[in-house]
């Protein structure tokens, strides 16, 4: 198998003929060749095809996923393990399974999908198969991390200067989210997800995935069909994830 330099697509081979792949828009916008990559479509030919269906590259997934069956097969590694510490972190510190599993998930779509809000992308997600104040956890600690709560201990990440630079400001609407979000109900519940969050980074810790399949199975409504295939509003999501090399 070889692949070629990119120019927003590249070629794999697959079953001994040629599969292009093209570089979603998202990953290509601002590049020099975000237009230009649609002509790879005229070279197109017997025996050189675009990429459809299982890519070689990724394990194969089966036939019914299940949630860790996505952590398996298609999570980053590293961001595995930050979720797993996460939370570990919560269960060890005596929280209800419903924030074990926020923090379980609460950036699964960095590890899967898109960093980029990926509170909101994530939350959406998992919105059908859990309860709603998971959900909206996830989806609000994106904007919560970035502001400090003195009444728990919580202070916005040194790491984040470093990141983005000194004296970074979040945009309006992040700021907007946040006030929205300390005003809820649910406001310490995206508050838990930052505190277990900030220190589960530790490259020489390890949790066992399999350690949080009765949380998984208690709160999580996993379909019969599997994840990409009940028709749920996010279920193409999930397909996203099983085939994410997909032309069309």
């Amino acid at each position: 198998m070889t692949q070629l330099a990119r120019e927003g697509h590249y070629d794999i081979e697959v079953d001994g003929e040629t599969r292009v792949v093209i570089d979603p828009a998202l990953v290509t916008l601002g590049e020099p060749y975000h237009d230009s990559k649609y002509k790879v479509f005229e070279t197109l030919s017997e025996g050189r095809r675009m990429m459809m269906g299982d890519d070689p590259r990724l394990p194969k997934m089966p036939e019914k996923p299940g949630l860790l069956d996505f952590f398996r097969y298609r999570l980053a590694k590293t961001a595995i393990n930050h979720l797993l510490q996460s939370a570990a972190l919560a269960r060890r510190s005596g929280q209800p399974e419903k924030i074990v599993l926020a923090c379980l998930l609460h950036d699964i779509a960095i590890g899967g999908l898109i960093p980029g809000d990926h509170g909101y992308w994530g939350a959406q997600l998992i919105e059908p198969y859990v309860e709603e104040e998971v959900s909206w956890a996830v989806r609000h600690h994106q904007a919560v991390r970035f502001f400090a709560d003195d009444s728990v201990g919580y202070s916005c990440p040194a790491a984040y200067e470093y990141f983005f630079g000194p004296g970074y400001v979040p945009p309006p609407y992040i700021h907007d989210a946040y006030k929205a979000a300390r005003a809820h109900r649910w406001y310490m519940s995206a508050r838990l997800i930052t505190l277990n969050d900030l220190y589960a980074f530790d490259p020489n810790t390890t949790v066992d995935m399999e350690e949080f399949e009765d949380v998984i199975g208690r709160n999580f409504r996993q379909p019969k069909e599997g994840l990409g295939f009940d028709g749920s509003p996010s279920a193409h999501m999930w397909r996203a994830m099983i085939w994410p090399h997909n032309a069309l």
